[in-house]
């Protein structure tokens, strides 16, 4: 079987694309992780008016989803530009909320997910930029409780604070407290959750195979570019393998939304987008190091991204069928 993604889809992401070309993500996520929410809560607006949010949402709370496929190319821009925040967990949470027995903290909560009033995180137990969040879902066992997180102190001293691989990425935990919701969580929530990480970590590899590309034709050498040197075109070659083999797992995970092929999806997309980091860095030379260098923000997030939702060894695990849950 050959699968495309329709006239529709592709239209949808190459708007997202433009976008977020103009909106000069990079300056976004220095901001976001100096604890300046405020251009990043504007982008999260401008993406939910393009309607990124309500792909996760049913039509029954003002949604048009669940959309696996479409929510998949969407992430896979979102990781290509490296966009803060908890877009994975905002995913999670619409599922959990979607999925309760009782319908009525959905209605009270999604449609202001859809509109991107309300920034929506999970925790278990710790909440991803959850002191940027409005709410934060917490997931203690068998249940689901709706909290909010400590906001005392600045962003890097508040209560509960952990730092992560990528500095754009804050873990919190939830403040005492909340209100308990009834029913279960969802387990459609985890394997959502795994596929956008999934389509996030090829947009990222994605992104660091293209700078590198263009760095290596710039960067001179003995009087010619660097990637005219066959060991550079190697290296590159092999990036691009890893990204292009890992790219028709996401998608078709995200037709079949199996848990199987969801984790097979995440190993490999994660996996090829963190060897694409470590070519980059490799070809980039001493500037890919530096914090100043753009090309950071994105090997930050691609090592982040490995172990977010389930390290490898435990996907391969899932997919082995030995079970594969986070233990953390």
């Amino acid at each position: 079987m050959r699968f495309l993604l329709t006239t529709e889809q592709r239209d949808f992401a190459a708007s997202l694309d433009a976008m977020l070309t103009a909106a000069g993500t990079p300056s976004v996520v220095r901001s976001w992780s100096a604890g300046d929410r405020a251009p990043g809560r504007a982008l999260w607006s401008r993406l939910a008016d393009a309607g990124l949010f309500a792909l996760a949402v049913p039509e029954t709370y003002e949604g048009v989803g669940p959309l696996p496929v479409e929510l998949a190319a969407a992430f896979v821009e979102l990781g290509r530009h490296t966009v803060p925040g908890p877009l994975v967990e905002m995913v999670a949470a619409c599922a959990l909320l979607a999925g309760l027995s009782d319908p009525g903290p959905a209605k009270r909560l999604l449609p202001g997910v859809v509109s991107g009033e309300t920034m929506v995180t999970v925790g278990a137990p710790y909440a991803l930029d959850g002191d940027a969040a409005d709410l934060v879902l917490t997931v203690e066992g068998e249940r689901l409780r709706l909290t909010s997180a400590a906001q005392e102190g600045p962003p890097r001293e508040r209560p509960g604070a952990r730092s992560s691989l990528d500095p754009a990425r804050r873990l919190t935990l939830p403040s005492s407290g909340g209100e308990l919701l009834s029913g279960t969580p969802a387990p459609e929530a985890f394997t959502y959750a795994r596929l956008t990480t999934a389509a996030q970590a090829l947009g990222v590899g994605l992104a660091l195979l293209d700078r590198t590309v263009a760095y290596v034709g710039q960067r001179h050498q003995f009087g010619v570019p660097v990637g005219s040197f066959q060991a550079v075109k190697h290296q590159l070659a092999e990036a691009m393998v890893g990204l292009e083999f890992a790219r028709p797992l996401v998608f078709g995970a995200a037709v079949t939304l199996d848990p199987v092929d969801v984790a097979a999806a995440k190993v490999a997309a994660c996996e090829a987008a963190y060897a694409a980091a470590r070519t980059a860095l490799q070809l980039h030379g001493a500037i890919g190091y530096t914090a100043e260098c753009d090309l950071s923000l994105w090997l930050t997030k691609a090592r982040a991204l490995r172990t977010a939702w389930g390290s490898p060894s435990e996907c391969r695990a899932a997919v082995l069928g030995d079970g594969g849950l986070p233990r953390e």
